[in-house]
């Protein structure tokens, strides 16, 4: 075993990076015992920053002490809630900042942005997923297909090449460049959820385009993991979760990128009274005068506590900056594949890119003997203190998230792992 797979090599470089302080900005679950737990779940529902609690109290204080004048006092802000929180969204998703707003969930703002981009006509009216998409996206495009009026004929699905877990770049682009102009949208991960597979988004955008179609992007696992450019890579459109990566908590409010090429291009929306122009909104006037940018997707009004956390969030981001995370992520990332592969060798299977440039914060591994037992292996690695996701039919998720994850944590979840499998029956 070499010195890098010691406890005291990953506390060191723990002491050695200037980014290790944003540790302490967050809540870490404790075992029942009081220690804390490995956190590795990023991926599945961020931690709670410490100023989180802080930034609720004090909306709840001004509820008590305002009410509904809480609206329109200055202090308080409630109604440009979502523009305070827009440059941070626009700097994680390489965006200008009229392309973002924060708003409703992440499955509602993809029907809200299918309903303007996925204009079908007789010619042209298939969508192209990949065939492991997350259910929610599967589920929302087969019901826009359905709405219009088609059937399972109009989903194109791309797949993973027999035998292999990855898709190709080359499958997908192929698959558009096939479909060519019975094509409308194009709709894909910039974060593979399964897999943690992070694809090319400039050349497959630039390749719904050239075949005349609309590109659009669920980031989920990708806001806030790794460096995006949705504004230079073209994206007509985007959306994603903020409880993930973000850290905006169980069920926070989501967040929505339209391209500015289309702000005055006349697309149809399912208005509601939210998307209203702020200066006009309150004139209550017959037509809707919506705001010119992503905002004017805005429908309802936004459930405040699910944005008050990112006020705590946020800021930590706008300190550390996406491009000393993303380089925190690839080292962090790096060393706990070292770990798996020096300590636990063939006990393990890693399904995620080798390559770092085409992956985030997240190692999906198949555990040996997962096949007919990994449910039961997995129980043992939370029971041990290792907080990770399992995912069917036998893929269990590392995600070490560089704000507040650890060289340490890479260590010990790697011991855990090693723990679990040592006691699993032969």
């Amino acid at each position: 075993m070499s010195s890098d797979a010691s406890l005291e090599s990953a506390q060191a470089q723990d002491a050695a990076d200037p980014l290790s302080r944003l540790r302490a900005a967050f809540h870490v679950p404790a075992t029942p015992d009081g220690r804390p737990v490995t956190y590795l779940c990023g991926n599945s529902l961020g931690l709670q920053p410490r100023r989180a609690m802080d930034e609720v109290a004090k909306f709840m204080q001004e509820w008590q002490q305002l009410g509904v004048l809480g609206y329109h006092d200055p202090g308080a802000d409630w109604l440009n809630l979502h523009e305070r929180l827009a440059p941070t969204a626009a700097a994680l998703a390489g965006a200008q900042l009229p392309e973002v707003v924060v708003m409703h969930s992440l499955t509602i703002n993809l029907h809200l942005l299918m309903a303007s981009f996925y204009r079908p006509t007789r010619e042209r009216h298939r969508i192209l997923i990949e065939q492991n998409a997350f259910p929610s996206d599967r589920y929302a495009v087969a019901s826009q297909l359905e709405w219009h009026g088609y059937g399972r004929e109009a989903l194109v699905q791309v797949a993973a090449r027999p035998g292999q877990q990855l898709l190709q770049e080359d499958d997908i682009a192929a698959a558009i460049e096939r479909e060519g102009g019975r094509l409308a949208l194009v709709l894909l991960p910039g974060v593979q959820y399964l897999t943690g597979q992070r694809l090319d988004l400039a050349r497959l955008i630039a390749a719904a385009h050239r075949v005349g179609a609309v590109a659009g992007l669920d980031l989920a696992h990708a806001m806030g993991n790794v460096p995006l450019a949705l504004h230079d890579w073209g994206a007509d459109f985007a959306a994603w979760c903020s409880y993930k990566y973000l850290n905006g908590g169980p069920g926070a409010t989501a967040g929505a990128f339209v391209h500015e090429r289309h702000f005055d291009a006349g697309l149809p929306k399912l208005a509601g009274w939210w998307g209203n122009e702020l200066a006009t909104r309150f004139d209550f006037a017959e037509s809707m005068k919506p705001y010119r940018g992503a905002a004017g997707w805005q429908v309802s009004n936004h459930p405040l506590l699910g944005m008050v956390p990112l006020l705590a969030s946020f800021p930590l981001f706008d300190e550390a900056g996406m491009g000393a995370l993303a380089a925190r992520s690839r080292a962090l990332t790096g060393y706990l594949e070292r770990q798996l592969d020096e300590r636990l060798g063939a006990r393990i299977e890693i399904l995620t890119p080798r390559d770092p440039a085409r992956r985030g914060a997240q190692l999906s591994v198949r555990l040996a003997g997962s096949r007919g037992g990994g449910r039961a292996l997995f129980d043992g690695l939370i029971s041990r203190g290792l907080t990770c996701d399992w995912r069917e039919p036998d893929v269990i998720r590392l995600a070490p998230a560089p704000l507040y994850n650890s060289y340490e944590d890479c260590w010990r979840a790697v011991s855990i792992v090693e723990d679990a499998l040592n006691a699993a029956p032969a």
